[in-house]
């Protein structure tokens, strides 16, 4: 555990449990918090993680990002199976729990602050708890349930009404609700901003009674592990700089695209990418 006293404030404040995923290639760190710090990380924030990882979690990836840890016996771990009817997913394991407690003072005003659950690991009062800022919430680990085998299905948001009201914006995928756009429609009249991704189709964004979609750019596609996440995040970081959410839905469009050309963590924006996305969308 850190020293808590040491901290300086961040600019994006991320909480959720970093991942370990059972891989062909091994195990590799994982989950929202790895992807979104990393890409706030490139697009110049200073970041804090408060998570929850076992002793020997492959966390040299985040070196250089201040992290909080609670100690836990064991790492939220994942396994995704690839079958003839799509991915099925098993928990093999799951980290502590995270409460506001456990989040430091000096964090808890960040201009960005990103609740990432993976595991149904956050306080459901943490997003009245931390309304007062830019409150980004990426919600799938609400939407997870599991049996005693670790098998993964969907199950409904049970602090829904609740997180829309406090969230700045929510950002999920269009798997997270089974493709019911109708569900995606009644959420987005409960909250500020809603933005739906759509894999290689790209995002839909709700604002304002508004809906628009802003279409991905063609890529070759390696691994898009953690494109939903680097979305997210640049989503949170423009919205947060510009105020402008149609413009940072085409900027985390843009750059989540070009994330699929690599592998895993590979896929985190490179310098010359954010200038070519940003080109992209200013002109």
């Amino acid at each position: 555990m850190l020293e808590l006293v040491s901290l300086q404030p961040v600019d994006y404040l991320v909480v959720g449990h970093a991942a370990v995923d059972i891989t062909p290639a091994g195990m590799q760190l994982g989950g929202t918090v790895s992807y979104s710090s990393l890409t706030a990380r490139a697009l110049g924030m200073r970041v804090g993680i408060v998570t929850a990882v076992g002793e020997g979690a492959p966390l040299q990836a985040l070196d250089g990002i201040t992290i909080v840890n609670i100690p836990s016996e064991h790492s939220t771990t994942f396994e995704n199976i690839k079958t003839e009817n799509g991915r099925r997913q098993v928990l093999h394991h799951q980290a502590a729990p995270i409460t506001l407690e456990h989040i430091p003072q000096v964090w808890r005003s960040a201009p960005i602050i990103h609740l990432a659950p993976i595991a149904r690991e956050l306080d459901l009062s943490l997003p009245e708890k931390l309304a007062g800022s830019l409150l980004g919430i990426t919600p799938q680990g609400w939407m997870r349930t599991w049996d005693e085998n670790g098998q993964v299905a969907a199950t409904a948001w049970e602090n829904k009404d609740q997180a829309l009201r406090y969230a700045g914006a929510v950002v999920m995928s269009v798997e997270d609700i089974n493709r019911d756009l109708e569900l995606a429609e009644e959420m987005a009249h409960h909250t500020r901003i809603l933005c739906m991704t759509e894999g290689e189709l790209g995002s839909v964004l709700h604002w304002n009674g508004d809906r628009r979609r802003f279409r991905a750019p063609v890529m070759h596609e390696v691994d898009a592990t953690g494109a939903g996440d680097i979305f997210a995040a640049a989503f949170f970081v423009r919205l947060y700089s510009t105020r402008d959410p149609w413009e940072a839905a085409r900027f985390a469009t843009q750059l989540a695209a070009r994330s699929v050309a690599r592998i895993g963590l590979n896929g985190i924006p490179t310098s010359a990418e954010i200038e070519e996305c940003l080109m992209e969308v200013l002109q």
